[in-house]
């Protein structure tokens, strides 16, 4: 299996198996002198890991780092880091008996078209544990851009859960940390906290809406063609597991809407310009302009569930099937931090490669 690399010069490799003894990442392009601690990315780790209320599988895992190279003396060197997380709570007998079958919206099926061969040990590679990976990965991200670009902050967040959305007058980014669903909406959250408890007692799930908001990027990260901004940061959004949907700032939406509506005025201020409005998401051809990136996507229900479904054997013999096991009613919570690990990996990406075209030089205005 190839293709487990993303980015052009932070580049990410990540590694390993949902029932595994490990899995992790290899990160390369990481800046030298930069203070890296497995304190820095262990905060981000704990926000994802599962088993923290009875919103999200039950699995315990501590997912503690590792960091076995590229640090030294509390510095990267700027070489290879390699990052280690340890699983320790795998029960593998609660997938022997689909070992033989396809679970419906899984990538059981495709994997075993492509390869001829699948770890039915809760999905292997196409599990969502190795997200673990990807957030220990943007742990490294996000301690660079702290030192490289300290006013950026990058922010996920719910704004749907199934049908119910929250309310956008309601929004308040510190209520963000206050609830389990990462909900800017204290209304919202009380009310999805009844509907997702129903769905999970059924053995049911639902899917969900995640928007991530990236403040203080400068201007001019992306390129023009083949390498902008928008198509990496979607890209890597597509890539999380069961994101079925990504769209960048008024996104299908502006479908809608007529030209007059959907463009962004500009006007001079006294520190550069000023939009009167951020339908294009804060990237224009391809390229930052100093305005919010905003990024939004939808994430699928979780596939296993306890209803009975029809499906096939590798045989093409007709059954049905019961997904055992522990999993997310709404894999949409723990796509959150995700989602902002896939967002600072993009970003500093595209800083590192800005330095290295441009060196920093910029258009004046005014």
């Amino acid at each position: 299996m190839s293709l487990n690399t993303y980015g052009h010069v932070f580049r990410v490799t990540t590694w390993g198996e949902s029932h595994g003894p490990a899995l992790g990442a290899t990160v390369d392009g990481c800046p030298p002198g930069l203070p890296l601690s497995e304190t820095d990315i262990q905060v981000w780790l704990d926000r994802r890991k599962p088993g923290q209320n009875k919103y999200t599988t039950q699995r315990r895992e501590a997912d503690e780092v590792r960091i076995l190279s590229g640090v030294f003396e509390g510095v990267t060197t700027g070489t290879p880091i390699q990052l280690m997380i340890e699983n320790a709570d795998q029960r593998s007998k609660d997938y022997g008996d689909i070992a033989e079958k396809f679970r419906p919206g899984h990538a059981d099926i495709s994997y075993w078209q492509k390869y001829g061969i699948r770890d039915y040990r809760g999905g292997g590679r196409s599990s969502a544990r190795e997200t673990a990976a990807r957030v220990a990965a943007g742990g490294v991200a996000r301690a660079a851009l702290a030192k490289l670009a300290p006013a950026l902050t990058v922010t996920g967040y719910m704004v749907g859960m199934g049908e119910k959305d929250i309310d956008r007058s309601q929004f308040d980014w510190d209520e963000i940390e206050r609830n389990p669903f990462w909900v800017p909406d204290s209304g919202a959250a009380q009310e999805w906290a009844g509907y997702l408890d129903g769905l999970r007692k059924s053995g049911s799930s639902v899917g969900a809406m995640i928007e991530v908001s990236i403040r203080g990027c400068p201007p001019g990260l992306g390129a023009p063609v083949y390498a902008k901004l928008d198509t990496d940061l979607a890209a890597a959004m597509m890539s999380i597991n069961a994101v079925k949907g990504v769209e960048i700032g008024e996104g299908m939406a502006a479908a809608r809407l007529t030209g007059e509506a959907n463009a962004d005025e500009i006007t001079m201020g006294p520190d550069g310009p000023i939009y009167s409005s951020n339908h294009a998401g804060g990237i224009l051809g391809g390229i930052s302009t100093g305005q919010d990136l905003v990024v939004r996507f939808a994430v699928k229900p979780t596939s296993s569930i306890l209803t009975p479904r029809k499906t096939i054997t590798k045989s093409g013999e007709a059954t049905e099937i019961i997904t055992k096991g522990r999993h997310d009613p709404c894999v949409g919570i723990r796509a959150v931090p995700v989602a902002e690990a896939m967002a600072a990996a993009v970003v500093l990406d595209h800083l590192l490669l800005d330095r290295a075209q441009t060196g920093g030089q910029r258009g004046q205005i005014g």
